[in-house]
């Protein structure tokens, strides 16, 4: 397993895999190509034979975070995104969380309200061994002050939520633009035709691994979740089918040292 550490293969995600050994990957992170982009560089994209290679390497108490939409035509959704949570669940996977990925998209011209989301299913492998919660600040009210509170609303004159800080666990809509970086902006990114945000696969990345861990990215793209888990001292695996963006994840995650502290 050694071998394939803190590399960018090049290949068909499902045949790679197979020389891989059997619960030998803590964490995968992905976002597939969708619908009527299935054809990518030339290739096809075969999900069913994927899938199974990926419920196979995951480790007991492994996560797979699967980023997904669905392609609209002739006036309905495909429901590909469905299908593809029903088909991980039936290969014996838990669904352990249905998260949303809220983004600011253009606007379009047609008859239905914006599509500002995609799914981002969190299946795991029995039990998930790792949980580092995102926190953010939560306000709540000191109870000494309930009652002045609630006398003032009544009397109409409110001076506002009287309250305190506190942390609490984030919610699972996250809301990240699409250009969401957060280290060095890399130009080369750009060269994709899907540009997946830093800070998502960073979030996950840190929520669902630790330092040591092997996070894999069976359909890699311009290497954003290998340069990430190399951020958070992880080990990466980036697979890809197209050798053209192989070399390009391999240009971006060089451009990256390992910072001496937990990058957050």
């Amino acid at each position: 397993m050694t071998n394939y550490l803190n590399k960018i293969l090049t290949g068909r995600a499902e045949i790679v895999l197979k020389d891989f050994p059997d619960n030998c990957i803590d964490l995968v992170v992905t976002s597939p190509p969708y619908d009527g982009i299935r054809s990518y560089e030339g290739y096809i994209f075969d999900f069913p034979l994927i899938a199974e290679q990926l419920f196979r390497t995951l480790k007991v108490g492994g996560v797979i975070v699967w980023i997904v939409s669905d392609e609209t035509t002739d006036g309905s959704e495909s429901c590909t995104s469905f299908k593809q949570a029903l088909h991980f669940r039936s290969l014996g996977l838990k669904l352990h969380d249905t998260m949303i990925w809220r983004k600011s998209s253009p606007p379009l011209s047609h008859n239905r309200y914006e599509q500002h989301f995609e799914y981002m299913f969190v299946f795991s492998k029995e039990y998930v061994k790792t949980f580092n919660a995102i926190k953010e600040p939560k306000l709540y009210m000191d109870n000494r002050k309930v009652k002045d509170y609630r006398r003032n609303v009544k009397e109409g004159c409110d001076n506002g939520f009287i309250g305190q800080q506190k942390d609490k666990i984030k919610g699972n809509i996250w809301d990240i633009p699409v250009g969401g970086g957060i280290t060095t902006p890399d130009k080369e990114a750009y060269e994709h035709p899907a540009i997946f945000p830093d800070k998502l696969a960073k979030d996950h990345i840190y929520s669902w691994s630790n330092e040591g861990d092997v996070v894999l990215d069976p359909m890699c793209g311009s290497g954003t979740v290998p340069k990430m888990a190399k951020l958070l001292h992880r080990n990466y695996i980036g697979i890809d089918i197209s050798k053209k963006y192989c070399e390009l994840a391999i240009k971006r995650i060089n451009k990256h040292k390992i910072p001496n502290e937990l990058f957050r």
